[in-house]
C-alpha cells in the first residue's frame, strides 16, 4: 500500500467525516433533473411507483397498542403516561407500522418548512392515520429507501409538491417522483456508510449538547449565589451576618437585605388580548410572544402584528421585563427577556406579562436565578401551565442596598457576557455539525461522493442505541402552537 493509500486508510479508521476525503465515482451522466445535476453513470433514474408503495392497514379490533411518534424525522414509542391531550376516542382510526416502513408527515407544507418529515420504523405499533405509510418494492433497500426520501426532504424538493389549501401531499407526488436507484449492493453500502456516519455526527452534537447543560447550570448558579446574597460580589467572601428569609427558595440572606412580595417593588401587567381578524402584515404593531424569548434575549420569530389601536400602557419601554405565564408547554412558563431599544414600542401578547420594578436589570437575574423554576414545581399536578399576575406579586424577593445592586449587576453582567459567549459558540458548533450532515447526506444518496470503498471497510459494530436527538428543550425544540391559538381566540 502507497503511504497516499495509508494515510486515506487512516482518515477512515480515525472517523475523519470530512467529504474532502470521499472521492466522486469514475464516471458520471446527466440525470435530465435540474435539482439533481449529474449521478454516476451505472445509476438509473425511475419513477417513485417502482421504488414504492402505499400501504394502509387500519388498527381494526386495536390489534395493536404500541403509539409511534414521529420526532425529528425518528419513529419512537410514545410511552403511556404522554398519551393525554389530542388524542382520538379509539386507537382502531390508527394504522399498523411494521419494521422498515417508511412514515411521512404530509400536511401543512405551505407553513411548515422545518420539520423533518420522514422516519423508518425499527418497531412494529400504530401512528395516526394522517400519516402516509411507504414501502420499498424489491429493487430498493428499505433504508436507502428512507434516505432517497430524507435526502429530498433536506433539499425541500417537496415543498413545490403539495395540494389543497394547507398543501399536502399524497400518493401521486411520489408516483412520479423522480428517484435515483443504484444497484441493490451499492444501496447496502450507502447505508451502511450514512448509518455509521451519522452515529458519529449525533454523539458529537450531544456531547455539546451537555456541555450546554452544564454552563447554563454553572450560570444559574452563578446568578442564584449573587443574587440571594450567598456571597458578596465585591469581596467574592461571605457576607458577615445573614438572617433567615423565611422563603424556602432563598434560604438565608444577609441580614442587611429585605425581603418583600414583588408587588412592594414593582407592578405587573398582562398583554393585549387581540383576534384573528386583528392580525395583519407588517405594517401593524409586533406583539410580542413566548416564540420571540429565546435563550433568554428577544427576537424575531414567527411575528405577529395587529392592527388595533393599543393603549399606551401595554406599549414595552427599554429594560422592561417580558414574562411568558401561559403556554401549552409547561417549560416555556416562566422564560424571561429584558426590552432591548430594537423593540421599544412595541406590545405583547395575553399569554405573557410586563414587569417594572426599582431595578429591572437586577431583577431580571433574580427571576432567571432559581426563584421561578422553584415556583412552577408546585404546579407540576396541575393541568394549567400559567402564572397568575397575584403569582407574580405574591412572588417574594430580596432587596439589597442600590449600591449592592449595581455591584451584584457589574459582577453578572461580566461574567454571563462571558458564559453566553461560550454557550453561543457550542450552540453554533452544533449548527455546523447539522448543516455537515444534511450536505453530506445529499452527497451521498445522490452520488456525488463514492463511499463503496470506505464503507466496505468499516468494522462490524454492535448496534448502539441511541438516545433521540433533540433541539434545546423549551426553546427552538418546542412547538408552542397551543399558544398561539388560544391567544388569538
Amino acid at each position: 500500500m502507497s503511504k497516499a493509500d495509508d494515510n486515506k486508510a487512516n482518515t477512515y479508521e480515525t472517523g475523519n467525516l470530512m467529504t474532502q476525503y470521499l472521492p466522486p465515482y469514475p464516471a458520471y451522466k446527466d440525470s435530465a433533473i435540474p435539482w439533481l445535476g449529474r449521478i454516476p453513470a451505472h445509476w438509473e433514474v425511475v419513477p417513485g411507483r417502482a421504488c414504492f408503495r402505499e400501504k394502509k392497514i387500519p388498527n381494526t379490533g386495536m390489534q395493536e397498542t404500541t403509539v409511534l411518534s414521529l420526532s425529528y424525522g425518528k419513529l419512537i414509542i410514545k410511552s403511556p403516561d404522554k398519551l393525554h391531550g389530542l388524542v382520538p376516542a379509539s386507537f382502531e382510526t390508527y394504522q399498523i407500522v411494521e419494521p422498515n416502513d417508511i412514515i411521512c408527515r404530509p400536511t401543512d407544507l405551505q407553513n411548515d418548512w422545518n420539520s423533518l418529515r420522514f422516519g423508518i420504523s425499527r418497531h412494529r405499533g400504530i401512528i395516526t392515520s394522517a400519516y402516509m405509510n411507504l414501502n420499498t418494492l424489491s429493487a430498493m433497500f428499505p433504508e436507502y429507501g428512507y434516505l432517497v426520501l430524507h435526502a429530498y426532504d433536506l433539499k425541500k424538493i417537496f415543498y413545490g409538491l403539495g395540494s389543497g389549501l394547507r398543501q399536502n401531499l399524497d400518493w401521486r407526488d411520489f408516483k412520479y417522483l423522480p428517484c435515483v436507484l443504484p444497484p441493490l449492493p451499492e444501496q447496502r453500502l450507502i447505508a451502511r456508510y450514512l448509518d455509521w456516519a451519522d452515529g458519529r455526527i449525533r454523539r458529537l452534537i450531544r456531547t455539546r449538547q451537555r456541555q450546554i447543560k452544564l454552563l447554563e447550570v454553572y450560570k444559574q448558579a452563578l446568578i442564584h449565589q449573587a443574587v440571594t446574597g450567598q456571597i458578596d460580589v465585591r469581596t467574592g467572601k461571605p457576607y458577615p451576618a445573614y438572617k433567615d428569609s423565611g422563603v424556602d427558595w432563598l434560604g438565608k440572606v444577609p441580614a442587611h437585605w429585605e425581603v418583600v412580595p414583588l408587588k412592594r417593588i414593582g407592578s405587573v401587567r398582562i398583554g393585549l388580548i387581540y383576534s384573528p381578524s386583528d392580525v395583519c402584515d407588517e405594517n401593524g404593531t409586533l406583539i410580542l410572544r413566548a416564540s420571540n424569548i429565546r435563550n433568554g434575549k428577544l427576537i424575531h420569530a414567527d411575528n405577529v402584528y395587529v392592527s388595533v389601536e393599543i393603549p399606551k400602557n401595554l406599549l414595552v419601554s427599554e429594560n422592561d421585563i417580558l414574562v411568558c405565564v401561559r403556554s401549552g408547554s409547561r417549560i416555556l412558563v416562566g422564560k424571561s427577556a429584558l426590552i432591548t431599544k430594537e423593540f421599544e414600542g412595541v406590545s405583547y401578547g395575553a399569554f405573557m406579562s410586563l414587569l417594572r420594578t426599582i431595578d429591572n436589570r437586577f431583577y431580571y437575574f433574580v427571576l432567571n436565578s432559581n426563584l421561578l423554576p422553584t415556583v412552577m414545581a408546585q404546579f407540576e399536578t396541575s393541568t394549567i401551565n400559567q402564572l397568575t399576575q397575584n403569582d407574580l406579586r405574591s412572588l417574594m424577593v430580596p432587596v439589597p442596598p442600590a449600591t449592592e445592586r449595581s455591584a451584584i449587576l457589574r459582577f453578572l453582567e461580566a461574567n454571563i457576557e462571558t458564559i453566553d459567549a461560550a454557550i453561543a459558540a457550542t450552540r453554533r458548533s452544533i449548527d455546523l455539525l447539522r448543516e455537515y450532515r444534511t450536505r453530506l447526506i445529499a452527497d451521498v444518496v445522490t452520488g456525488k461522493v463514492d463511499v463503496r470503498e470506505v464503507a466496505a471497510r468499516l468494522p462490524e459494530e454492535v448496534e448502539e442505541i441511541l438516545p433521540e436527538e433533540t433541539e434545546e428543550a423549551g426553546e427552538e425544540g418546542i412547538d408552542v402552537g397551543d399558544e398561539e391559538i388560544c391567544e388569538e381566540n
